[in-house]
């Protein structure tokens, strides 16, 4: 029987994709750095095997699955081609396995993994759902109607799909160690766009989506009145956020989410607007946003004490104004303190300023050293290039994390896409020995 080899199966998409073949029956492995990462827990529920990277972890009869994040020259994908094992990469592997669903996939510069957690959830209280979320995440359904997945523009990967319907969030400027600007992400979206059968569900006040052009029909959402379905009498309460949502100007409902954030309200709307196109009954929509429970690394809140700690993979200037916006909506007396680490040089430096600016918006902020990556590990930018453009920042040291302790009554958002959740458990850790010398 065919053993399914993972390159890198540590990796957010490739963990979830490795998750979808165990669950149908497919005998699974996979190999990667001998580092904690927090994908890892859901491959170990499942007993699927983590072997360290070595080249004599490749066998005849395998078939070999590579992350994105490594190159051709890695010692097992160079095992593979000696024997001559075909190496089929994440994204090329996950295009050949949507042709057998009826395939949504969730694309955009930000949002994307909260969105596919929200529609994956949604969709799959009415009829059986596949789905693959960028935070790791992933289950294969028997006989499933539809596969949710998360789709990401990073080196055009996911023109290798050709999905019955796509959500598009948002188009930014990202990932600048790849586009050259905003034009050539739009050029991305827009040869995407015409790879999409069904129809195209897009974010209605951004600009560039408004020029995408398609084959299939394109729907629009937002807070204007001009799009096709438009919130309004959006509501904050301790329980989350209410708003009414209307179809080409007629009411059509009124729905709760347990979320704050206009960004969530938008994700929301994006996957009513989808499930009212393939006539998902209203009611069933209304139950499972109440029960939605979140995505890993998206607003991933503990109450230490009288100080609210959050996980968030926020790693762009905008996503950490949202961040900031959700905690203020949900905890309107409490201040609220940033612990941010950076993700990789190149969107360091290119964003400098707007990080300082989104940062600002926070109380106080703590800054981590810049966290590289597998494609970029040095750089000549470093963390106080940042901290000097914020009025009031420090640099915070892993292995002294007492300042944030000096902030009682505070949300504390440690937001990074690295491994900015070693400051979080260094921080309990030493409130843990704080409070046990109290007693």
């Amino acid at each position: 029987m065919t053993l399914y080899h993972f390159v890198g199966i540590k990796g957010s998409g490739m963990s979830a994709l490795a998750q979808i073949l165990h669950d149908k029956g497919y005998h699974v492995q996979g190999s990667d750095v001998e580092k904690y990462f927090f994908t890892q827990a859901s491959l170990e529920k499942s007993n699927i095997t983590i072997l360290p990277f070595n080249r004599e972890n490749i066998k005849p009869n395998m078939r070999v699955i590579a992350g994105n994040a490594y190159p051709d020259t890695h010692e097992e994908i160079e095992e593979a081609e000696r024997l001559g094992i075909p190496v089929i990469r994440y994204h090329a592997f996950l295009g050949e396995l949507l042709e057998k669903f009826a395939s949504i996939a969730i694309t955009g510069s930000h949002g994307k993994t909260s969105t596919t957690g929200l529609m994956a959830h949604v969709i799959g209280g009415a009829k059986p759902t596949s789905f693959l979320i960028g935070d790791g995440t992933g289950s294969g359904v028997k006989d499933a109607d539809y596969f949710v997945f998360e789709a990401c523009e990073y080196r055009r990967h996911f023109l290798a799909y050709h999905p019955d319907y796509a959500i598009m969030t948002n188009i930014d400027f990202d990932h600048p160690d790849y586009f050259t600007n905003i034009d050539d992400v739009f050029s991305a979206f827009q040869d995407m766009a015409m790879q999409v059968n069904k129809a195209i569900i897009a974010y209605g006040d951004d600009d560039y989506l408004q020029k995408i052009q398609a084959k299939a029909p394109v729907l629009y959402y937002g807070f204007r009145e001009e799009n096709d379905f438009q919130a309004r009498n959006v509501q904050t309460s301790s329980n989350g956020t209410s708003f009414d949502v209307y179809v080409r100007n007629n009411f059509y409902a009124n729905f709760e989410i347990p979320l704050y954030g206009e960004h969530n309200v938008l994700n929301a709307l994006s996957v009513i607007a989808l499930c009212q196109y393939e006539d998902i009954d209203v009611n069933i929509l209304k139950e499972q946003f109440l029960s939605f429970k979140g995505v890993k690394r998206r607003f991933t809140e503990k109450q230490v004490g009288n100080q609210i700690l959050v996980d968030d993979y926020a790693h762009h200037p905008a996503e950490i104004s949202a961040t900031i916006q959700a905690a203020r909506q949900k905890y309107p007396e409490k201040s609220v303190v940033a612990v941010f680490q950076p993700h990789t040089f190149t969107r360091t430096q290119t964003f400098l300023q707007e990080f300082a600016e989104s940062l600002s918006e926070a109380d106080k902020v703590y800054l981590c050293d810049i966290f590289g990556s597998a494609r970029e590990n040095h750089g000549k930018l470093t963390i106080e290039d940042l901290r000097d453009q914020i009025d009031g920042a420090e640099v915070l040291d892993e292995k002294d994390t007492s300042p944030l302790a000096l902030h009682d009554q505070a949300v504390i958002l440690f937001m990074g896409a690295g491994d900015i959740q070693k400051f979080q458990l260094e921080y309990e850790d030493f409130l843990a020995k704080q409070l046990k010398k109290a007693q």
